[in-house]
């Protein structure tokens, strides 16, 4: 068994993780961005938690509202951009299945 702290104080960081998955951390300022038209992981899924915020998620060219509560399925290969549209943070927990980092 492992466990982690998640802080959200930084705008990435990688938790830990197996060599099957890994957990990571991200906050996105608001205003600012995380990845874009060629950021993708391409053996990889990432599922994101959006645990406070807003923003727009850009999957594949298809758009998606982000909100606290919503969980985000970005898979292997879809290129994708995280967009904080709130006047907060944007905190997201992820995972990547299997590591990306």
């Amino acid at each position: 068994m492992k466990s982690f702290r998640v802080e959200l104080e930084q705008e990435w960081n990688v938790l830990g993780g197996t060599e099957r998955s890994q957990a990571a951390e991200m906050v996105i300022p608001p205003g600012e961005k995380e990845g874009g038209p060629d950021n993708r992981h391409e053996g990889s899924d990432q599922w994101l938690y959006v645990i406070s915020g807003r923003g727009l998620a850009t999957v594949a060219q298809r758009e998606i509202e982000l909100h606290a509560g919503m969980l985000l399925l970005i898979e292997a290969g879809e290129t994708h951009e995280i967009r904080n549209t709130g006047q907060e943070p944007l905190r997201t927990l992820n995972v990547y299945a299997p590591p990306v980092y």
